[in-house]
C-alpha cells in the first residue's frame, strides 16, 4: 500500500523540516515528503531538502499580482504532487481563504507559543517582553485566521529569569522538533476529529 504524501511550505531555516525529514528516515513516520516549497528563493529549508533528495519548488510571491495567485499556484504544485497533508513550517505567508478551503483540515501549522496567548511573528519576543513564566509550543489545524485554528497538540515551556529571546528560541525549538512529528503522526493515523475548535483524537484500539 503506499504511503500518503505530505508537502512541507518553508521560509527559512527548516529546523522543523529536518526534524521532519529525520523522523521520515527513522521510520517515527510513515508516509513519504512528496514536495518542499519555499517562498524565498536563499531559504535553508530549499538546501536541506535536496541534500535528502527531495523534490523542491521556489514560487516567488513578486511573480504574482495578487495573493489569490501566488496561492493558487502553489495549490497547483500541491496537487501535482498529490499532497494529503500540508505542513507550515516557518512559513511566513498567511495564506488566502481560497487556499484554506482547498486543504480544509488538512494544512497543519506550527506556533511557538500557547496559543490564544502571543499569536504573530514574534511570539518568542513578546513573550520575554511581557514577564510570561511559561510560554510553549502549539500546533493546529489551519483555518481562515491567522494563528486561530483547532489546536491539535501543545507542550509548555518555562521561561527562566535569564532567559534572552536566542536561549528560549532554543528550547523551544526542541519540542516544535519533537510536537510537530508527533502531531503529524496523529493526522495520518486517521485518528484526528475535529468538533468546531474541539480536536479529538480517538482511541488506537
Amino acid at each position: 500500500m503506499s504511503q500518503p504524501a505530505i508537502a512541507v511550505l518553508c521560509s527559512g531555516q527548516g529546523t522543523n523540516l529536518q526534524a521532519i525529514i529525520n523522523a521520515l528516515r527513522a521510520r517515527r513516520l510513515r508516509a513519504r515528503l512528496a514536495v518542499v516549497i519555499a517562498d524565498r528563493r536563499n531559504a535553508v529549508a530549499l538546501v536541506r531538502a535536496k541534500r535528502a533528495g527531495l523534490a523542491t519548488a521556489f514560487v516567488n510571491p513578486r511573480d504574482f499580482s495578487t495573493r489569490e495567485g501566488f496561492d493558487r499556484r502553489l495549490i497547483e504544485i500541491l496537487d501535482q504532487h498529490r499532497a494529503q497533508l500540508v505542513c507550515l513550517a516557518g512559513f511566513m505567508r498567511i495564506l488566502s481563504p481560497r487556499f484554506v478551503r482547498h486543504f480544509r483540515s488538512r494544512i497543519l501549522n506550527i506556533h511557538p507559543a500557547l496559543l490564544p496567548v502571543f499569536p504573530g511573528a514574534h511570539a518568542i519576543r513578546d513573550a520575554l517582553a511581557w514577564g510570561a513564566k511559561v510560554t510553549g509550543v502549539t500546533v493546529h489545524l489551519v483555518d481562515e485566521q491567522v494563528d486561530h485554528g483547532p489546536i491539535l497538540l501543545q507542550e509548555a515551556v518555562a521561561i527562566r529569569p535569564a532567559d534572552t529571546q536566542a536561549m528560549l528560541l532554543a528550547r523551544v525549538h526542541q519540542v516544535e522538533h519533537r510536537l510537530y512529528v508527533k502531531a503529524i503522526a496523529l493526522m495520518l493515523s486517521g485518528r484526528v476529529r475535529v468538533r468546531g475548535r474541539r480536536v479529538i483524537v480517538t482511541s488506537s484500539n
